[in-house]
């Protein structure tokens, strides 16, 4: 059983036919499901997992790394470093100019959906990995989820009930021996808005930070 689905995954149609259209426009973008990015250590040295919604068209699917090459990144990898959670590598790679610690970044969806709205099929057919990507981390303390759908697949893929563990913003629960945290996905738009602002996010991941024993 893969903790990953292969390059030309199949399993949902319609985010293949989105991906198939996008690797005729943009051949030289990754244009496939996103890996987990991991700290140079491999899983077993995770102890903070950050579980989004899904590449971003111009972001991820192009770089086939989580949370890169577009702005819907930006505070949560220089979040990340404040709180020693990553680095910033010198001379820097323009998509991959960061280096994770004892940190892995995934998302609920590995493929890049249409408007950046996946439906509930295939965030459910997705599960099956993110499952898996959890089973593999075998230090893993404490995930943060980047909003409401990521949450609630987080929950259900620990076999949790959403109900008993209700998405709010820098909301704490214990759940299959891990502590989670829940805060309004980093989005251009929640930040243009105003519903995110950089204190809120920051104060999620120093409430991470505590539960790790990092601050």
């Amino acid at each position: 059983m893969k903790n990953e689905p292969d390059y030309n995954c199949s399993l949902c149609p319609r985010l293949r036919g989105f991906i198939l259209q996008n690797r005729q426009k943009f051949p030289d973008w990754h244009n496939g499901p996103v890996k987990t990015w991991y700290s140079p250590e491999g899983p077993n040295s995770v102890e903070l997992l950050i579980v989004g919604l899904a590449p971003g068209l111009r972001g991820a699917n192009r770089t086939g790394i989580p949370f890169t090459g577009d702005d819907s990144g930006s505070l949560l990898l220089e979040t990340l470093e404040k709180h020693g959670f990553a680095r910033s590598l010198s001379p820097a790679d323009a998509d991959r100019p960061w280096q994770l610690n004892a940190t892995a970044i995934t998302n609920a969806v590995r493929c890049v959906p249409p408007a950046n709205k996946p439906v509930g099929a295939e965030i459910n057919t997705c599960r099956q990995f993110l499952s898996r990507t959890i089973n593999q981390m075998a230090g893993l303390r404490v995930i943060v989820t980047l909003g409401k759908i990521a949450h609630d697949s987080t929950i259900r893929a620990l076999d949790g009930k959403v109900s008993q563990h209700a998405f709010a913003h820098a909301a704490e629960t214990e759940l299959a021996g891990f502590s989670l945290v829940s805060s309004y996905h980093c989005s251009r738009y929640n930040l243009n808005t105003g519903r995110l602002t950089p204190e809120m996010f920051d104060a999620v991941f120093a409430k991470a930070a505590r539960l790790l024993g990092a601050d």
